[in-house]
C-alpha cells in the first residue's frame, strides 16, 4: 500500500498479434504504394529487397488497441481488470447489486474511480446500472464476449477452456470460406500477393526437408496471415483478427502435427487457390483445423502482463 492505496491491478495475458496454426504473434497489414514499406520478417521476395506491398506487423497494439489503451492509467485501469476478473470467474455474485460504496471501501479507491470502472464494465456488457435498482451483474450471453478485455478475463479464469473451444469452432466456420473468397478472385490478386503465395508454399517444403520446425511454423503463419488479409471481405477479415489473435491469448497451443505430416496440404492448399479452386482450398482448410488439439489438452496458461 503507497499512499493509503492499493494497488488492485492483477496480472493477465499478453496479447499477440493474429494466431492460428502456428501463427507466431505475427500480423500482416497491406501497405498503400504511399506507405513506407519495412522488410518482411524471414526469408523470401522481401528479404532480398524486392517490395511486394506487405510488411509484417509485430505490434500488439495493432491487434488490441482498446485493450492496450486501457492499460496503465492508474486506479481506474486497475479496477477495471479487478472487476472485470472476478465478475468472469463468477467470484462477484448476480444475486445482489454492485454497490460503489463497498467496492471503494475494499479497494480503497474513491466513488469517481469505481463509477468510471463500472461504467467501462457496462459498456462492454458485463454490468447494467438502473434507477433503483442499481448495478447488476448481467447474463453471460449478453456480455460482449469479442471485446479484448473480456476475452483476456475469460482466459485467466475457470472457463477458459470453454473460451477455447469456442473460438476454433469459430475459426474452423470462417477460415474455409476465407480462403474459398481468395481462391474465387484468383486472377484478380496482386501478382505480388501471387508470387509470396507460391514461395511460402516453397519455403513450406524446404523447412520441412530440413526439420527446421521453427522456420517452418514462422512460415505457415505468414501463409495463413496472408491469405486472410487478402479476402476482400473486411468484416471478415476483422473477425479472423480478432479470433486468432483470441485463441493465442486464450492459450491454446498451435497445431501438433509435425511438418512432415502438414507440407503436402499447405502445398495443396496454394496450389488450389491460385487455381481459383475455391471449394477444394476450403476442404483443404478444413481438414488441417480439424487437427487442433482439444483445448483440454492443449491449452496452456497464457503469458502474464506486467503488473
Amino acid at each position: 500500500m503507497t499512499g493509503g492505496q492499493t494497488n488492485v491491478g492483477t496480472a493477465s495475458g499478453a496479447v499477440p498479434g493474429i494466431a492460428g496454426p502456428g501463427f507466431a504473434g505475427t500480423v500482416v497489414s497491406p501497405v498503400r504504394a504511399d506507405e513506407y514499406a519495412v522488410p518482411a520478417v524471414g526469408m523470401g521476395s522481401a528479404a532480398m529487397g524486392v517490395s511486394i506491398g506487405y510488411q509484417v506487423d509485430t505490434t500488439a497494439l495493432s491487434v488490441y488497441p482498446r485493450a492496450a489503451a486501457q492499460r496503465g492509467r492508474g486506479l481506474h485501469g486497475q479496477l477495471v481488470q479487478q472487476l472485470g476478473q472476478m465478475i468472469v470467474a463468477g467470484e462477484l455474485g448476480a444475486d445482489r447489486p454492485l454497490v460503489p460504496e463497498e467496492i471503494g471501501n475494499r479497494f480503497e479507491v474513491s466513488r469517481t474511480v469505481v463509477r468510471e470502472s463500472l461504467r467501462v464494465l457496462e459498456a462492454k456488457g458485463l454490468v447494467s446500472a438502473r434507477p433503483n435498482v442499481g448495478t447488476r451483474i448481467r447474463p453471460v450471453h449478453e456480455w460482449n464476449l469479442l471485446d479484448p478485455d473480456v476475452i483476456e478475463w475469460r482466459a485467466l479464469g475457470p472457463y477458459r477452456t470453454d473460451q477455447a473451444r469456442e473460438l476454433i469452432e469459430l475459426r474452423q466456420a470462417f477460415e474455409p470460406l476465407a480462403v474459398h473468397l481468395v481462391a474465387a478472385r484468383a486472377a484478380r490478386l496482386p501478382e505480388a500477393v501471387r508470387i509470396r503465395l507460391a514461395e511460402l508454399s516453397d519455403m513450406l517444403t524446404e523447412t520441412a526437408a530440413t526439420g527446421d520446425v521453427g522456420g517452418f511454423h514462422r512460415t505457415d503463419a505468414e501463409l495463413h496471415a496472408l491469405l486472410l488479409r487478402v479476402t476482400d471481405n473486411r468484416m471478415l477479415e476483422h473477425l479472423a483478427t480478432v479470433v486468432c489473435g483470441a485463441l493465442e491469448i486464450t492459450g491454446v497451443r498451435s497445431y501438433g502435427c509435425s511438418p512432415e505430416a502438414e507440407v503436402d496440404q499447405h502445398t495443396s492448399l496454394v496450389d488450389r487457390v491460385l487455381a481459383g479452386d475455391g471449394v477444394g482450398a476450403a476442404e483443404v482448410v478444413s481438414g488441417l483445423l480439424r487437427r487442433v488439439p482439444s483445448p483440454a489438452a492443449s491449452a496452456h496458461l497464457p503469458a502474464q502482463r506486467d503488473r
